[in-house]
Formats: structure tokens, sequence, C-alpha cells
């Protein structure tokens, strides 16, 4: 029996917040659709998943839950929320960008009882009969009114047509209010979970800031902003991909530890940068708005608008990326005397006055990630890499971050401190009895 309590002390997470707790009952204690309105940031992932759970039946080793979401990214971090729980289910995450056959193989393998995928690739593996739709109990759609903006009305009607003759219950999650949901999603009786709020763009946590350039190029004043910020982590959002690879070659000149982020980059590429951010390797994210939505980074302190959000449902998102849950936020308008703050920006940014003197150099990110040449087709877990980073390394458990094993390889966090004395302490080391490459990744 899942009991959701161990779940929480797992997670970290003293109580849910007023949201979560609706969802869960919504969910959990009734057998209607849901539709759960609520801004970006607020939990919504766990909104549904943290009842879902307690519905599956682990004895049953077919797909009971697909999961739709506009990206891989999202796809992979669900996938990530759930092995997280500790509750056993077994999940896949299912995206375009690699070879189908590839995942067919890990859907065989794994068994698993959730599915996360996006709409195109979901849709592949049901016509292959990769996944069958007749133990599916539950169709979730998370980020709809986003699947809906990114043009995916038609490959989402396939999805929702593939379970019309099955018995299953549909939940909806949207950070905007879905008032016309389209026809083919087929809605029963419907519970409504709204916590979405039109009159409040930005939550009271976040503190709102101009900064203002002295030259057109703000590339310097940007600079000056990171380095008065520290070590703290920041998103950077810029209008185009060419902006921010600019923008990303400058700051790496200048010393500071970036990721870049946009559609321009290759899957893995896109991966490592969110994989070094998320875990506290890199503190910097230069990206576009394709950053802004469905991607859970956790604790992102400052948000930099270097370049003015296109729009007010972009600036809203942008916004969300930081004061997650009840954390606290700054979000900066970087502007030069040519610009003014959108007129639909619902606030009066107070003036941030960059001090005269700082620090030239950098902060450094207190994490390292490290490259480790063997993954799950050597047999390797989670659990042998940290035994091995402790017992043949020599690091205590707190001085570990975020491990993540691929099928060919795995990259680990660890303290940036203990990062020489680590790679002394292993070389020549063999895990389980296999040699392998251990470097860090740059």
């Amino acid at each position: 029996m899942i009991n959701l309590q161990d779940i929480l002390l797992k997670l970290g997470i003293d109580e849910l917040n007023a949201m979560q707790q609706e969802s869960y009952e919504a969910v959990a204690h009734s057998d209607k659709d849901v539709v759960i309105l609520s801004p970006t940031g607020s939990g919504k992932t766990l909104a549904y998943l943290l009842p879902l759970v307690g519905l599956i039946n682990a004895d049953v080793d077919e797909v009971q839950a697909v999961v739709v979401v506009p990206g891989r990214e999202l796809a992979m971090q669900s996938a990530d929320v759930l092995k997280s729980m500790g509750t056993g289910l077994r999940a896949c995450a299912c995206y375009g960008g690699r070879m189908a056959m590839e995942e067919h193989r890990v859907l065989r393998q794994v068994l698993p009882h959730i599915v996360f995928a996006t709409p195109g690739r979901l849709n592949d593996h049901l016509d292959k009969q990769n996944i069958s739709p007749y133990h599916v109990r539950f169709v979730i759609i998370d980020e709809f009114d986003k699947c809906l903006e990114m043009g995916f009305q038609q490959e989402m009607s396939k999805v929702m047509h593939r379970f019309v003759h099955t018995p299953h219950r549909t939940l909806l999650l949207s950070a905007t209010d879905a008032e016309l949901i389209p026809q083919f999603v087929s809605m029963g009786r419907t519970t409504r979970v709204d916590f979405h709020d039109d009159e409040e763009q930005v939550p009271d946590r976040v503190e709102i800031y101009k900064v203002m350039s002295p030259q057109k190029d703000k590339l310097d004043t940007l600079r000056h902003l990171l380095l008065t910020l520290g070590d703290e982590s920041s998103i950077v959002f810029l209008n185009y991909r060419d902006s921010v690879e600019r923008v990303g070659s400058y700051l790496r000149s200048e010393g500071f530890s970036i990721s870049t982020f946009h559609g321009g980059l290759e899957q893995k590429q896109r991966e490592d940068s969110l994989y070094k951010f998320a875990n506290g390797s890199a503190n910097i994210l230069v990206c576009t708005d394709l950053a802004s939505r469905g991607l859970d980074i956790p604790e992102v302190a400052n948000i930099i608008n270097y370049h003015l959000p296109e729009t007010e449902q972009n600036y809203v998102h942008r916004i969300g990326r930081t004061a997650r849950w009840d954390k606290q936020g700054r979000a900066f308008f970087l502007l030069n005397s040519e610009e003014t703050v959108p007129e639909y920006a619902d606030v009066q940014p107070e003036p941030y006055s960059l001090p005269a003197v700082v620090n030239s150099k950098p902060a450094l990110p207190r994490m390292v990630t490290i490259y480790i040449g063997k993954g799950k087709r050597d047999k390797l877990s989670r659990g042998d890499i940290l035994g091995f980073l402790c017992k043949k390394g020599g690091l205590d458990g707190s001085q570990i971050g975020k491990i993540t094993v691929a099928d060919r390889y795995t990259y680990a966090a660890i303290e940036r401190q203990q990062l020489k004395p680590l790679l002394q302490r292993v070389q020549g080391e063999k895990i389980k009895g296999l040699k392998t490459i251990i470097e860090e990744v740059r």
C-alpha cells in the first residue's frame, strides 16, 4: 500500500499546497474526469502523480496511464519525479529525436506502468502496437494549453481517439484557463480544480527590478549584474537562438559557468545543458522562451529579461520559473535607453543600481558534473555509482548530488572542492569489476 506521507518524506516536502491537496482529493476520491488550472511553478506534476500512484496496480505489467506532454524535457523530468517518489512503479519517457525502435526495446524490457510521451511519438508507438491502449485507465494531458499553442491539436485528437472505446479517466492540467475544451477530449462528468488567477500576473513572492544599460549593447551590463548576483542560480532569457549563442559565448569568455538552451541544439546538448543547470554545476542558464515552460528546475533565484518578452504570456511564463511553490525570487528587466518596460507588465519595477565596484571574478557553482563511461547496459545502478563514489572516491553522501544513469554512461554531480581528490582516488579503480573513464564534464 502506497503511503502519501512516506512519499512526501522522500521528496523532502512537509505538506501539500492548497491546489495539490484539492487535486489529490479530486483524483483519488472520485471517478470523475478532472481539469486542474494553476499557475506555472505551483507543483502540478505532483498534483496528479501523488493520487495517480495510489490508483495504479503494480502487479499488472501493463501500461495503465499515459501522460501526454509538449516536449521531451518535461517527459524525462516527469519520469524522474515518479522515480524519486520511490513507489516502485515503472515508467518510460518517449519522445522524438531518437529512434522509436530503441524506445520499443526499452518498453519491452521495462514493462512500464506509466508512459510519459510527446503526442507524435505516443501515436507512433500506438500505431505499431508497442503500447497497448486496452489496459490504460488514465489519460493525462499535462501543459494542455502549451500543447494546443504548439499546434499539437491534430496529434492529441488522434491520441484521444485511441481510447474512445476503453474505459478511462481524463486529466487535463493547464497554467491558463481552457475556457473551451476541444471536442476531441471527450470529457465526461468533470471536477474542476481552479487555482488560476486572471488578476495576478506575478506572485507577490517575486520582486521586480529594472537595470539600465548605458550602452545599446547590454552585454557588459549583464556581466556586471551577474557578478553582483554571485553564485545564485539565474536564467537569462533572449528571443533568438543566435542571440543565445552570442551571449553564451561572451559569458563563457568572461569566466562564467553557464549552460545554453534553445531549439537549435541537438537533443543530447539540450539534455546536458539542463542537467548541469539543474544539478548546480552551472549557475546560469542562457536560453530562449523554450525554457519558460515544461521544465522542472527547482530554486531558480533570478530571472533576467535580456530581451523584452514578446507577449504577456511569455512574460508570465518566464517569471514563473522563479519563486516556485513558496520560494522567493527576483526578476530583472535589462533596458537600454531605447527600451521601456512593456505596457502589459502590471508592475512598476524598482530601479536596481549596480554597485560601482564588484568582484571581477565570477563565482563558481558549488557542484561539478563528472562523466563515468559505464551505464545501465553494464548492469550499473544508481546505488552502484553512489557506493563507488563513497567507498572508492572517499566522498560523503552529502557531497554527492544528482546521479543519472543512462544506457552507456553516467553523470553525477559532486561538490566542486572534492573533484581533484576524487579523480586521484579513483584513478585505476574498477566499478563492479569494470574499468572505465571518469572525468569532469566541462
